[in-house]
């Protein structure tokens, strides 16, 4: 059994991070951590009660630590690159869900803030799993991909080398719990109930890293053009990726043949849906083309594939255990 932690369980990520530890046969849960370091599990997820093994939230302190195989960081942007330092230097491994390690340094500062932890930015693994496996089986500290590029890049990926214009627009739509717990105008409910919108088009945070990781990943320098949606679900996430071919290709063979072996990818011969993936770490892929026109649609669970249940196959890989282990298969469809 490999001790775990959880720093920053309050969310709706530290939540479904703990849903699945507790059913791990490999993972112990052995420490809870917020900013307050007040109260015990039970208060903060009722639901939990009789599920989970009641345990006190504590502070964040480092020689409890100290005492564990690997860290789940569910924090808020640039607080990670805060601890992660002191973390690594005790030998326990880290696996970061907010962005403070997923991109350049130059690219950091420009859309966060200067970014405090040089060293091991420049030695974080990307923790895109079917892209990027055999690194982060060696990984110390892993960065857990954003919700929207892990879909986006999922989908586009497999075409980079067949596209004939290196520009490509993203059309992403998540539900609303990909905006967290702190409440705001857009997710109150009478404003988000029956209603759909755009949000920071072509400005979004998160359009750069799609960018960096196609050059990285698919080896081209493609201008993408992002524009996310806020829509009234709850959880999941639907993309649709536009772009243009440099010759009619048959699309769905190429998603077949580069998802071949792939226990959570699904390649579909009709247009993807949300509920289909809902509660699973299932990533499901259509495309079609009109001539050099090509469609893509990818739907994921944005709690689980975008963030939990991707942070956990990625602790699977770095403890060579079967990457499937404890992950959640069955969706959540009445």
């Amino acid at each position: 059994m490999k001790k775990v932690g959880v720093l920053g369980i309050s969310g709706y990520t530290g939540l479904e991070l703990l849903k699945i530890l507790n059913n791990h046969p490999k993972f112990e849960v052995c420490y809870l951590a917020n900013t307050s370091g007040k109260g015990n599990i039970y208060e903060i997820f009722p639901s939990l009660i009789n599920v989970v093994k009641n345990m006190p939230i504590q502070k964040i302190n480092f020689d409890k630590i100290e005492e564990l195989d690997l860290v789940f960081l569910a924090l808020p942007h640039t607080e990670s690159m805060k601890i992660v330092p002191k973390i690594l230097e005790s030998k326990t491994k880290v696996i970061d869900l907010s962005a403070d390690y997923r991109l350049s340094e130059s690219n950091f500062n420009l859309n966060y803030s200067k970014h405090l932890d040089s060293t091991n930015l420049e030695n974080a693994i990307y923790g895109l799993i079917e892209w990027n496996r055999e690194n982060i089986k060696n990984a110390s500290l892993v960065a857990n991909p954003g919700c929207y590029p892990t879909a986006s890049l999922l989908g586009i990926l497999p075409f980079i080398r067949y596209l004939g214009d290196k520009s490509i627009f993203i059309d992403a739509k998540s539900g609303v719990s990909g905006a967290g717990k702190k409440l705001s105008d857009n997710t109150h409910y009478p404003n988000i109930n029956d209603n759909i919108f755009s949000y920071s088009p072509l400005s979004h945070r998160h359009q750069i890293e799609i960018s960096e990781k196609i050059s990285v990943f698919g080896k081209e320098d493609i201008k993408v053009n992002f524009i996310p949606h806020l829509s009234p679900f709850t959880r999941g996430m639907l993309v649709s990726i536009f772009a243009k071919l440099k010759e009619e290709i048959d699309v769905l063979n190429v998603l077949k043949d580069c998802y071949q072996n792939e226990s959570f990818i699904r390649i579909k011969d009709n247009p993807v849906d949300v509920k289909s993936v809902s509660g699973t770490h299932f990533c499901d892929i259509f495309a079609k083309n009109n001539g050099a026109d090509l469609f893509i649609s990818v739907s994921i669970d944005n709690l689980l594939r975008g963030a939990s249940s991707q942070a956990v196959v990625n602790a699977n890989l770095i403890f060579d255990f079967d990457e499937t282990l404890g992950i959640p298969k069955i969706a959540y469809v009445p």
